[in-house]
This record gives structure tokens, C-alpha cells and sequence, in this order.
């Protein structure tokens, strides 16, 4: 899909934003699931007993047999859910437990972080490519390789506060946007401002290479196709998002499990962690595979929004190149 017919800033945002809705409406299941299943990395041993009834979120460290509800007691307070084993069995679950709609929990912080973050992240890249000495249809490497790193590094450090409440939100279930605020003013007014940049470091571990590697490996793949079809666009974009996705979800388990602290006090003291400090207490306290917990939920999302992202935005921007390339040829 060449677009040798200069796009406006304007045009490259309105492809992106698209893009950016259809992500965003296709892939939240996927996420609420893989922050489901980290957030189960922060729970303790508890007491289970079989109940009936579901009130609340509880991960138990003991289910019962064939993981049916339990009644969890911590400090006094009544949980109950039954355990995720698996990606599909989160899906599962959730959809049957807590009501079908709950897989699109935090949709609506979701397209609020998205749809900006989208539009700064895919109109700084093509902006900055071009700067970086990128050009169309030869293989480059420091090009995309810079363009990806810088432009989303803008879009994280931006963005940040909204994906931190975004992770809560999805957390647990019955945390609402009331309970939420509530948390949050108490943080900031403990904490400062700048608690709302909490996980804003292992987040950048894993976006700022995610970035990199993603925008190297489309623009090899896309290099070796000078007439690319929608299809193989699509197919370009899974695979770059799959092998990027994979070798920086150690970062994203961190950022989880940093940002759903928000509020959370343990012994008096706020039990945040540096990233590599929580790194080695997952790999100490739980195995090597906790820091891969919700790896395919997270490389089945990120594949399929990075397919979807990236054909809808170069179909956007090639029906806008035809749109000016049909305007000057009237002038």
C-alpha cells in the first residue's frame, strides 16, 4: 500500500483513531482476561470452603475440587470466586460468574487512553520515520527501529495515568468508578501527583522495545512486498505484534502488578516494588513461568489489535492518498 502522495498530520489521525476504536471493541475481553490472570499473582494463601453464592473477587490459593465457588475470609471481609487455571477457563468463568458484559470492563478508560494514545503514537511514527532517513519500498533498519522507540515513549509517558486506572478497573470485580476515585484521591492526597504515573517504568520496558521490535519486523516484512494487499498487511502485523509481544511480556506482568496497588496498603507501608526488584521476587516466590502469566491472552490481543491496527490504518492512509492524489490532478 505505497502512499507516495503526501498525507496530512489531520489524515494520519483520523486513519489511526479508527483503527484504534475497532481495537479497541474487538480485544478488551483479551485484556480484561490477561489482567485477571496476573492479578491472581498477588494473592496470599487463604481458608476456602465450598459456598453458593458469588459476592466478590477472591483468588483462592486452595480451591476446592473441580474449582467450584468458594467463600474466601481476609481480614474479616467476605470474597468468593473460583480460580483461573487457564485463559479459556478465565473466559469462562468470568462470562458465567460475573455476567458476560464484565469481559468489556474498562472499555470506556480503554477508548479514552486509546484513541489519543493511538493517534500521538502512529502520527509521531510516520512523522519521525521520514526524519530518521526511512524510504518507501527499502529495507531499514535504524529508522523504524528510532521512530518506533521515540514516538512511543511520547505516547506512554502521556497516556499513563489512564492505563493505570484502566489496570485496576479490570482488576477486580466489584470495583467501581466510585470506589475507584475514592481510592485515588486517597493515594494522591498520601502519595502526590505522581502516583499516577505508577508503573510508568516497567511500562516503558515493555512498550519502548515492543515499539522497537514491532516497527522493525513490519517494515522488513513489508519490504520484501512492494504491492502489499490488505490481507497481507493484516498478516505482517500479526506476526511483527506476536514475536514483540512475546519477548516483553516479563514487563507487562510487572506493570499489573504494580498498577492494581493503587490504594493498596500492606503493614502501614505502600508495597510498591522497583520492576526488576519485583521481577526476581515472582521468579523467587512463584517459578520463572509467573513473570509469562497471561502470555496467551496477551499475544492473542496484541497479534490480533496489531493486525487490525495496522491494515486499518494503512487502508486509511491509502484512501486518503487516492483522495489527494485525485485533488491535484483536478487543480
Amino acid at each position: 500500500m505505497s502512499t507516495s502522495v503526501e498525507l496530512y498530520p489531520t489524515q494520519q489521525m483520523i486513519a489511526s483513531s479508527a483503527g484504534a476504536l475497532l481495537v479497541a471493541l474487538i480485544t478488551t475481553p483479551l485484556d480484561v482476561v490477561k489482567v485477571r490472570l496476573q492479578a491472581q499473582l498477588k494473592t496470599e494463601s487463604v481458608r476456602c470452603s465450598v459456598f453458593k453464592e458469588l459476592v466478590s473477587v477472591c483468588y483462592c490459593a486452595n480451591p476446592p475440587l473441580f474449582n467450584s465457588p468458594v467463600l474466601c475470609t481476609i481480614h474479616g471481609n467476605i470474597h468468593t470466586v473460583p480460580r483461573f487455571s487457564s485463559t479459556m477457563d478465565a473466559f469462562f468463568k468470568i462470562a458465567k460468574f460475573e455476567g458476560f458484559a464484565t469481559l468489556w470492563k474498562g472499555l470506556s478508560p480503554y477508548l479514552v487512553q486509546m484513541v489519543p494514545q493511538t493517534v500521538i503514537y502512529f502520527t509521531a511514527y510516520d512523522q519521525l520515520k521520514v526524519k530518521f532517513g526511512y524510504v518507501e519500498g527499502k529495507a531499514s533498519v535504524i529508522a523504524p527501529l528510532s521512530a518506533g522507540v521515540t514516538a512511543r515513549t511520547f505516547a506512554v509517558v502521556a497516556m499513563s495515568p489512564i492505563e493505570m486506572l484502566r489496570t485496576k478497573l479490570q482488576s477486580k470485580k466489584n470495583l467501581g468508578y466510585r470506589e475507584l476515585v475514592k481510592n485515588l484521591q486517597t493515594t494522591i492526597n498520601g502519595e502526590g501527583i505522581f502516583c499516577l504515573w505508577k508503573g510508568i517504568g516497567p511500562t516503558l520496558f515493555r512498550d519502548v522495545p515492543f515499539s522497537g521490535f514491532y516497527w522493525l519486523f513490519y517494515e522488513l516484512l513489508k519490504s520484501n512486498n512492494p504491492s502489499p494487499t490488505l490481507f497481507s498487511t493484516f498478516l505482517s502485523g500479526a506476526i511483527s505484534g506476536m514475536f514483540a509481544a512475546g519477548l516483553t511480556t516479563p514487563f507487562d506482568v510487572v506493570k499489573t502488578y504494580r498498577q492494581i496497588e493503587l490504594g493498596e496498603i500492606k503493614n502501614g507501608k505502600h508495597v510498591s516494588r522497583f520492576t526488576f526488584a519485583v521481577m526476581i521476587r515472582l521468579y523467587k516466590t512463584k517459578g520463572f513461568s509467573s513473570l509469562f502469566t497471561g502470555l496467551y491472552p496477551r499475544l492473542m490481543k496484541v497479534s490480533l489489535s496489531c493486525a487490525v491496527m495496522i491494515s486499518t490504518y494503512e487502508y486509511g492512509k491509502k484512501y486518503f492518498a487516492n483522495r489527494n492524489l485525485l485533488s491535484l490532478k483536478e487543480v
